[in-house]
Parts: C-alpha cells; structure tokens; sequence
C-alpha cells in the first residue's frame, strides 16, 4: 500500500515551501537537513506531507517515551490505512547489573517488562519485513540490540492450506519461535493444543490465529477472538507466523557458541590470575559456567544478553544489531529518518554508549562479566550516523552541531497557522513563589484554563503537587518515574479537567501538544543550568504558545544570561508572527483539538482489577476479591497492581487501606 494522508487541515504557503524544500533536498541526495520550526507551527504536519510525498518507510526518533507516544498517536491518525508502528523501551522499571567497588556492592539485574509495549516492539519489526508503508516512532531504544534480522526473518513460520505437516511437527516449530505451550493462560506468545487444532496467539496481532490438521494436513487456517473463540475471518490461503521474541538463535550454532565462550573464559581466567586478582578469577569462573549449564537445561539465564555476540555470530568489537538493521534489510538505504526535537535526541543517542561502557568495564574488572559483555552495546555515534541514509532535524532550538552538518540546508517554518504569537513573559521574585503561583493557578481556572509548573528536581514536583492538592487543587506530578502509559493518560486528563495543573521538570520542556495550557509558570527561573538555560526556557515557554490567552510567568530574582537571550529570541519570533498575522488578516485562535484514542487499551484488565480503580490513585475501602474465580495470569497480574497501589495508598498516609491490601497480596501468594 502506499502512504495516504488523511487530514481535514491543508499546508499554509510557509508550510507548503518547508515541504517542497525538503523533498526536492531528499531528491537530490542531500543527507542532512534541519527544520526550523517555532512551536505550534505544525512540524509534525509538515514532515507527514514529506513521508507522503517522498513514499518512503520512516523512522521517526524522539527523546523520550512521552513525546514518542504523542507522535505515535497523530501519525496513526494522519495515516489511518499504513502500519504506524511505536518502538521504545519495554520496560517499566529497570535496574541495570552493576558493582560498585568503593562499597563493594554488587547489584543484580532487575526488571518489569512491559507486555503491550513488547507487542508495539515485535509488530514493528514485523511491519518492517513485510509491509514498505511502514513508520515507526521511536525513542533511542532503537541504537539497542534486538538480534539479526536475518536470524528473526529466517524463523518464520509459513502454514499454507493444504501443505503436509502434522501435529507433533507443528508444535515443535512453535517452540522454536519461542512460544510456549499454555492450556490455561492463553495469552500473547502462547499456544494451545485442542485435538486437532492449535491456536497460536501472535506475540504482535490483537487477534489468536487457529490451525486445523487433518490427515498431516493444513485443512483451515482462521483468525479468531482469543477470549472467545469466535471466528473472526477466514484466511483463503496462508499466514507467516514471526517469532515472539526479538532474540533468536539457531540451536545448531548452540556447540559452536558454548566452544567459543569457553575459550574467552579461559583466557580472563588466566588474565586475571596474572594480575593477581584470584578472587575475581574464580568468580567469572564459577558464574559463566553456572550460565552455561542454565542455556543449556533450560535455554536461557538472568542476563543472557551479556552472551549475545556469539550467538549472533559476530567478532568482538562489531556493532550490535538494532532496529536500524530492520530497516537496511527491508529497503536498502532508501528510507527516512526525521529526529525530533534534535537538540536534544542527537546529545542523547551520542552519549548512550558511554555510559554503557563504564559500567560493564567495572563489572568485567571485578570477575562480573565476560570481556564480550561490552558487545551488548547501544551504538556508538559514528556508528549510528553510518547506518541512517539522511536524516531532517527538528526543533525550535536546533544546535550547532545539526546546524552545521545540514550545510546551509535549513528550512525555517516561523509562522502558525492559527495566528497565536509567542506568549507574554511575566519575571516576579521567587519570595513566596509558591503563594504567588497558587493565586494564578485560580485564576487561570476560573476561565477554565490548564498550568503548567516546572520545577528542579523530582522530589520538589511531588511535593509541590501534594501541597497544591491539600489546598483543594486538582494537581499531578509528571516525571521520568511515571510509567510509560500512565504519561499519555496523565496529559489526557489534564487536558480533559480531571487535573488542572501539572507539575514537571523535564517531560513539561519539549513537543506536548496542550491547546487547554493557558499558563506555564517556571519556578527557580535564575538557577543557570541545564534546565534553565536559553534553549530550555525557550522549549519551555513554547507551552504556552498554543492558547491565544498563554503567558508565563518566570519567577526570578535576577535576569540570567540565559533569560536575558531567551526573552529576546521569544520577543522576535512574537513580532514576527504578529507582522505576518496583520500582512495575511490572520486574526489568532486557539487550537481545537480532539481528544484521540488511548496509545493503547489497556487489555486483561478484570472486573477486580477496575473495582481497585488501578491509576486512580483514589479509593474508599478494599473491595471484595473472589480468589478462587482467578486464573494464574489473573493472580500474577492484580498482585503486580495491587503492589502498586499499597504504595500509593501509603504515600497518602491511609496505611489501614495500604495493610489491607498488603494482607491480600499475601493470601494471592
């Protein structure tokens, strides 16, 4: 299929040129390319008419989960009919392996993994390798390791009507997919034998696929409800099932791998009985052998990633392969690559390597982990750069770097479509900072407004939102702690009245689409520093620039540098849009925009699991829970949930309703 764009809105003249400029560039082989666009200028718009135009797959990159959804979201609604695919970090909560010498303290791996979100992940891929109308909205989890593509691709499994297989045979190649057999649970990346069928639950579709065999032949193939059964759609002729992790190997080079690992622990072995640390020498010895024995009983162990070199078959030192490779091996070099919100993605994937490398040598010093380890790697900067065909820069506030990488190729996009200037920028002094905002955060209200409040550190949000509710406001905290998926709902409700102030550091900066924000009020404004300096003050204040009644007000006991740059650069771009809005009778609006489907429904969620009201962070009493009427995958699932909400309950100092619930996750258990 191709790219159809679907939009009741058409591109203004400065739009429709910022277009034309960046494809005619992309024609002519320019690789690198920068948008300049002030905020509400309708960047996002502006690049959906590129992919159309151009028809090429696209990778779209941002720097956080958050923005990446927001993206995710209007790219499914501008392209209703192609594969729009979200690929981020499937983890809810992550702490890396490492040591820490000064202490001596060794911290083992521990991890949520996201089940919606491992879904996004595989279909993504799986849009890449069968469909060219394919963009995937990413953040810097795509420079990570997820396994050949030429390994995954060589996995799938066809069934054709009519092919000769039979039952045995088919089970076996599921379980080689990674599958697993489950007659209870059926659940993504699960199967279920029923006499002659087999229903398969694709780690990537919303739909169960049944298989019907009849004399060691494919009779039926059916899509069908996976909680029902009931038959959705006949497929006429045949279905290519992809594995349900991203991680496959070929048990044949299983030998050849464990050989190859043995090896190199013989050698640290004795490298680091050289050096005189026999401690650590006996512990690599003892901990690589234990995970050999775990892959070979069991086919996996706690950090098997750390061994993925050799199953992946490459030499030390090599890349790893990354989503990046999908896209190369779907297309060659020709797709696209547009990074959002630039000044802050490209610092971002440039310092993701380092970081990794730190830690890992320390681990590797100390008899932690194998040298192959740094081999499971995000990829270095030059290596990312070699792998994307071009790319077009986003931002309001591009850097240098971009800037003179594009090589005059910047494309200015300074005017919004519904005339809104940039906002009026109010400085007060930080003395009673707090009172003062409470009284504008009423008033804003009263009109039926939204706030934002941004503040320097994490634990200052969240006090500062307790103490705003305990004056009977509506208020939420928003921050990189925050799950993934509650981030969407959050701004959702604000946007909807549920909340009427959020308050943030980072997540409040770049990109949020927020027409209802009639007030952004920046705490601690004369802190020089990373979040706030000139491109962060300015990023920020673009909040405020999507209501025709937004201002902000810094509060400041002095003008900064940073202020001081901001102010001016904020004061052209509003007279500029102000001569265009009297040159073109532009007469300024606010933005109307609809609320859009969730980033993705919630499933499995039970009648139990809605009773606790889970995310409301609010409820009276514990309600009644049949335990017995739970399935296993019910039981794991409400005790996760229920974890999370003894937390929260506590944190609200109602620990008679938090021990009650810590009662029942014992009786689940």
């Amino acid at each position: 299929m191709k790219f159809k764009l679907k939009s009741n809105y058409k591109t203004i003249p400065e739009q429709e040129k910022a277009v034309n400029d960046l494809v005619k560039n992309i024609s002519k082989n320019v690789k690198y390319q920068t948008l300049l666009g002030v905020t509400g200028s309708g960047k996002t718009f502006t690049v959906a008419n590129v992919i159309e135009k151009l028809q090429k797959p696209t990778l779209i990159i941002s720097h956080n989960k958050t923005l990446a959804a927001q993206l995710y979201q209007e790219m499914r609604d501008l392209f209703p009919k192609n594969a729009v695919s979200y690929f981020v970090s499937y983890y809810d909560y992550y702490q890396p392996e490492s040591y820490i010498p000064s202490t001596d303290t060794y911290i083992e791996k521990d991890s949520a993994i996201n089940d919606l979100i491992d879904k996004l992940r595989l279909a993504a891929t799986t849009n890449l390798l069968t469909r060219k109308d394919t963009i995937v909205v990413a953040s810097v989890s795509c420079i990570y390791n997820i396994g050949s593509p030429i390994e995954y691709s060589k996995f799938v499994f066809e069934m054709i009507k009519g092919m000769k297989i039979d039952r045995n045979q088919t089970i076996d190649r599921l379980i080689d997919l990674q599958y697993e057999r489950s007659e209870f649970g059926f659940h993504r990346g699960t199967f279920r034998v029923r006499g002659d069928k087999i229903d398969i639950y694709p780690a990537y579709t919303e739909n169960a696929v049944r298989i019907e065999i009849e004399n060691d032949l494919i009779k039926s193939i059916n899509t069908i409800n996976p909680v029902s059964g009931e038959l959705i759609e006949k497929i006429s002729s045949s279905f290519a099932l992809y594995p349900a992790k991203h991680f496959i190997t070929d048990p044949t080079i299983h030998k050849e791998a464990f050989n190859d690992i043995k090896k190199d622990l013989d050698k640290q072995v004795k490298y680091l009985k050289e050096k005189g640390k026999l401690l650590e020498a006996q512990r690599i010895f003892q901990r690589v052998n234990y995970d050999l024995e775990m892959i070979k009983e069991v086919g996996y162990v706690k950090g098997i990633e750390n061994y993925s070199r050799y199953f992946d078959g490459r030499c030390e030192g090599d890349a790893p392969y990354s989503l990046l490779n999908y896209f190369s091996k779907s297309v060659d070099d020709d797709w696209l690559v547009i990074v959002d919100e630039s000044h802050i993605t490209f610092p971002q994937i440039r310092g993701m390597f380092a970081g990794d490398f730190s830690r890992k040598s320390t681990l590797i010093n100390y008899g932690f982990r194998l040298p192959s380890a740094l081999d499971n790697r995000p990829l270095k900067f030059d290596e990312f750069l070699r792998r994307i065909p071009n790319f077009i820069a986003l931002s309001a506030t591009p850097d240098e770097w971009e800037l003179s990488l594009s090589q005059g190729h910047i494309i200015e996009q300074l005017l919004r479509p519904t005339g809104i200037p940039d906002p009026e920028v109010e400085i007060k002094p930080t003395t009673n900072q707090i009172k003062d905002v409470i009284e504008e955060i009423k008033k804003e209200i009263k009109d039926k407004r939204r706030v934002l409040v941004t503040t320097l550190t994490k634990k200052t949000a969240e006090d500062l939102s307790a103490y705003l509710n305990e004056q009977g406001l509506k208020v939420q905290y928003l921050h990189s702690d925050v799950d993934t998926l509650d981030r969407t709902d959050i701004l959702d409700n604000l946007r909807r009245g549920k909340y009427d102030v959020l308050v943030g550091i980072n997540l409040l900066r770049e990109g949020l689409d927020l027409p209802e924000v009639g007030l952004v009020a920046i705490l601690d404004a004369d802190k020089e520093g990373f979040l706030r300096s000139k491109t962060s003050l300015i990023q920020t204040m673009g909040r405020a620039a999507r209501h025709v009644k937004g201002r902000v007000i810094m509060y400041a006991d002095r003008v900064t540098g940073s202020i001081e740059k901001a102010l001016s650069e904020v004061r052209r771009r509003r007279q500029y849009q102000l001569k265009m809005n009297k040159k073109y009778h532009i007469t300024p609006k606010s933005i109307e925009k609809p609320f859009r489907e969730k980033l993705i429904e919630k499933e499995g969620e039970s009648e139990t699991e809605k009773a606790l009201g889970y995310g409301a962070n609010t409820y009276a009493k514990l309600p009644e829970i049949d335990i017995n009427g739970l399935t296993p995958m019910d039981k794991k699932r409400l005790i996760t949930n229920l974890k999370k909400e003894m937390l929260l309950v506590a944190k609200e100092l109602n620990f008679e309703l938090a021990a009650e619930i810590r009662d029942k996750i014992k009786l689940l258990n």
